[in-house]
């Protein structure tokens, strides 16, 4: 024995890798394993209880599950054989009937012997070949609608499909389960029919339908130890309740749920019905489940118990280990701090000797730590120049005398250079609340002042170049009467007060809406002006730049005044106006109006003139039918062969025709004349019938067919109408004199106008005009400068009624183009359209002599 222990003991010596391993590990993950062991313990303990709880459960629901299909498939038979009797019995009948063996009467004998004797069959019917019941015996049990008399045909709701099947098959059928009237409310019952032909020779001589209560069946059929055991019931092919009972189901979500009783069924169709009768039987739950047994929860509690007291442990030793490493992670950090920060630190005693540094002071000054701690005044880094103010200002320091806010020095690094500094005193206190020196801390300045000296010079150039400009430069806060800034041009024209840029943003915001009011009172009058004048109604950081020109009577002039809202240097909201003279160019514009409004004229009397021959012709015809009336009637008074009512009806014809020719003599004068332009709320078709009339003269004169279409329900147009006329008469004069030179044969002389309502985006409802004629078309080198001002085509033309036409299409915040329309390669004609918004953008008044109305 002392041989063999002599081994083991010199095995044992030697530590096993799991000692090894647990050696290497440190304290914290010791404690980390010691405190998981534990846990793992109780966690395997509750995971084995909850899996033979749950395997013994388990077991139990299969055992239920077997039963329930036992006993299912016992009762199906049942059901089965007793169809399958029920079936045989009424071939018999049919046998004796298709052997003329019994008539009708000992047919009601033998249905009503098997009614009484199978509760569950509720009547007997003999139908023949044409679906006529000859005979039959209804229960008593059936409602009293349901009872068929002899010579009755098949109703609706029977299964007419199973009669025809049975027809064709020769072989007994059984019927879908369907729903009948008991006559009692709403209430209804479920029948089941069963179809036995019969044969007449070798033709089809009808049926024996035997019926079913489904109730019956489920009564007679299913064993009563099975319902007692069971929620038995019958269903459909549409699973509908049809007889019996089911427990009420679970929500679907709780079923999902482990510990959760499932349902334990098993269904089967009744055979020989197949899916449309199905048996479904379901126990009862009455197992308390897994969650039900108090063993389970004794487990569970106690496990849970040991693991809370484990991690209460854990947790406790934790804390303890956590306050020790945090103590030492607080001194590391302090540290850490003090070396990375950018801001030098450096400590005076009461007598001013300098007993730490910081490593970013160090590196400021280029000095070490170890050359600077000990040191007394004056200290190496101060500059020579500035040795008795550092001096004065370390006598301050060290007898409390420091300013809160710092103070700005000149500091000199070891190797020469000088840098600007803020250094900023506190009191350095012990532990016990007692002073024991001071605290300095520094900072490098000079990148900052070298910014804060670019700024000012960028601030003295801005100033120099706004006090320089030809406009009117101010900003004013929101809600404030303080002018923050203002130029000289505004100083100029308006003084130093805020009151006229409250007005300049007022009435560039009535001129942006519409509204004009170019007026406002002078600053020294009492009137007061909303401080909150021309906000935006949107969100004022989305709010864009407005731009609107007003004029001003003091000072006589028209300011274009441009406003936007921007964040002032203080972070307040502010409202900056830029004003701008306008006064030159509003002239120009106006003399360009006016001179624009001749040529207009001009063009329209041009436009007369050259339908001269074609106004002389068209007068002359109602001019020659008045003198020949007037001759007639003279003659036949002279002979005395007039009456009373011819000389009336001579008299209201020659009226007539001198109304015609008075009404083309005051059309062409309305568009001749010259009127300034009146923008007024106009109809489309009355503009185009004005211009039809106008230009028919001219196109009849050139034997041109003139063709018009107005689409339904055109918009209005707030529109000149006698210069959209004009745009008209020109564009179908110019189409009818291109097919007059182009020589088109009569069928080919033909211009069409058309007026349609179209969406233009960015604009919205427009309608369009269009003028396509049937002419020679437009040479390339003539399209691109089809509408330049004084270029024409024709041999007398001036070349300003295509500028004209499309400066007032323009005007009216429209667009018109050209182009040539094809056939091939052969241009077949031309097409003119222009566009005019239903309603255009809001403008400030009549551009046409504005100023000088104002001025004066």
């Amino acid at each position: 024995m002392s041989a063999s222990a002599k081994p083991a003991r010199a095995v044992s010596k030697q530590p096993t890798w799991l000692v090894r391993w647990w050696r290497s590990q440190s304290p914290t993950r010791q404690n980390r394993f010691a405190l998981i062991a534990p846990l793992a313990a109780v966690a395997v303990f509750l995971m084995a209880i909850v899996a033979s709880f749950g395997y013994l459960r388990l077991e139990e629901m299969s055992r239920e599950q077997e039963a329930v299909q036992r006993d299912v498939e016992y009762a199906q038979q049942r059901l089965r054989l007793r169809l399958l009797e029920r079936q045989e019995q009424l071939m018999r009948l049919a046998a004796d009937i298709n052997n003329k063996q019994i008539d009708t009467e000992d047919f009601v004998t033998q249905a009503e012997s098997l009614v009484r004797q199978y509760p569950e069959l509720q009547s007997v019917v003999w139908i023949d070949a044409k679906k006529r019941i000859r005979v039959s015996y209804t229960s008593p049990s059936m409602p009293g609608l349901y009872v068929r008399l002899s010579g009755d045909m098949l109703r609706h709701q029977e299964t007419d499909t199973v009669y025809n099947l049975v027809r064709d098959v020769r072989q007994p059928m059984y019927s879908v389960p369907f729903s009948v009237p008991t006559g009692i409310g709403t209430q209804t019952m479920s029948v089941l029919q069963v179809q036995v032909p019969l044969a007449d020779g070798a033709r089809f001589g009808g049926v024996v339908m035997g019926e079913y209560q489904v109730d019956g069946l489920m009564r007679y059929g299913v064993p009563a130890e099975i319902t007692a055991k069971y929620a038995v019931a019958l269903l459909d092919d549409k699973n509908r309740l049809l007889s019996g009972n089911t427990s009420p189901k679970r929500n679907a979500a709780v079923r999902l749920l482990p510990w959760v009783q499932q349902d334990t069924e098993y269904e089967v169709p009744v055979s020989p019905l197949g899916n449309s009768l199905v048996l479904r039987a379901e126990a009862y739950r009455a197992s308390l489940g897994v969650i039900g047994s108090a063993l389970f929860w004794l487990v569970l509690v106690l496990s849970l118990m040991t693991a809370w007291l484990l991690v209460t442990a854990w947790r406790h030793t934790r804390r303890r280990i956590q306050t020790q490493a945090a103590l030492l992670q607080e001194t590391s950090f302090r540290r850490a701090m003090e070396n990375s920060m950018l801001t030098g630190m450096r400590a005076l005693d009461l007598q001013g000797r300098i007993t730490y540094v910081n490593p970013a002071f160090c590196q400021m000054t280029g000095w070490s730590e170890a050359q600077l701690v000990g040191l007394t005044a004056p200290f190496p880094y101060w500059p020579e120049d500035d040795r008795e103010m550092l001096a004065a200002r370390l006598e301050e320091e060290i007898s409390g005398r420091t300013t809160p806010g710092g103070f700005q020095v000149r500091v000199k690094h070891r190797d020469g250079s000088i840098f600007d500094a803020r250094m900023y005193v506190s009191p350095l206190v012990d532990g016990k609340g007692v002073q024991s020196g001071w605290m300095t801390s520094m900072t490098d300045i000079t990148e900052p002042n070298r910014v804060r000296k670019q700024l000012s010079e960028s601030y003295e150039r801005f100033t120099t170049v706004l006090e320089g400009l030809d406009a009117s430069v101010s900003v004013a806060p929101l809600g404030g009467d303080e002018l923050l800034f203002a130029n000289k041009m505004y100083r100029l024209w308006f003084g130093s007060k805020s009151k006229e840029h409250l007005s300049l943003v007022e009435q560039a915001g009535r001129m942006d809406s519409g509204i004009v009011q170019p007026d406002f009172k002078d600053s020294t009058s009492g009137d007061s002006v909303d401080s909150l004048a021309g906000l935006p109604t949107e969100e004022i950081t989305a709010a864009r730049s407005e731009n609107a020109e007003i004029f001003i009577p003091d000072l006589n002039k028209w300011l274009e005044v441009r406003s936007r809202y921007l964040n002032w240097t203080d972070g307040r909201l502010a409202q900056m106006v830029i004003a701008t003279d306008i006064t030159p160019r509003r002239m120009a514009e106006d003399l360009a109006a006016q001179q624009a409004e001749k040529a207009q004229s001009a063009s329209r009397l041009i436009t007369m003139g050259e339908m001269a021959s074609s106004v002389a012709h068209e007068l002359n015809q109602p001019l020659t039918a008045i003198s020949n009336y007037c001759t007639g009637m003279v003659s036949r008074i002279q002979g005395g062969q007039i009456n009373q009512e011819e000389m009336l009806a001579a008299l209201e014809k020659t009226a007539r025709q001198a109304q015609r020719a008075g009404q083309i003599i005051h059309r062409i004068r309305s568009f001749v004349k010259r009127s300034a332009p009146n923008r007024t709320e106009s109809d489309v078709s009355q503009l185009v019938s004005e211009a039809l009339e106008l230009a028919e003269i001219e196109l009849r004169r050139r034997n041109v067919r003139l063709t018009h279409y107005l689409a339904a329900r055109l918009p209005r147009l707030m529109v000149d109408p006698i210069l959209i006329e004009q745009v008209l008469v020109n564009l179908l004069k110019n189409a009818a004199e291109s097919i007059d030179n182009a020589n088109r044969p009569s069928n080919r002389r033909s211009v069409e106008l058309r007026a349609i309502p179209k969406q233009i985006d960015g604009v919205g409802e427009a309608v369009e005009f269009t003028v396509t004629d049937t002419g020679q078309g437009l040479a390339p080198e003539v399209m691109q400068r089809l509408f330049e001002a004084f270029f024409s085509t024709k041999a007398e033309g001036m070349g300003i009624g295509l500028n004209l036409c499309r400066s007032i299409v323009e005007s009216h915040q429209g667009r018109m183009h050209a182009e040539n329309l094809y056939n091939g390669d052969q241009v077949t004609g031309c097409r003119f359209s222009f566009w005019l918004p239903c309603q255009p953008v809001a403008y400030y008044g009549s551009r046409t002599g504005s100023f000088s109305a104002v001025q004066a």
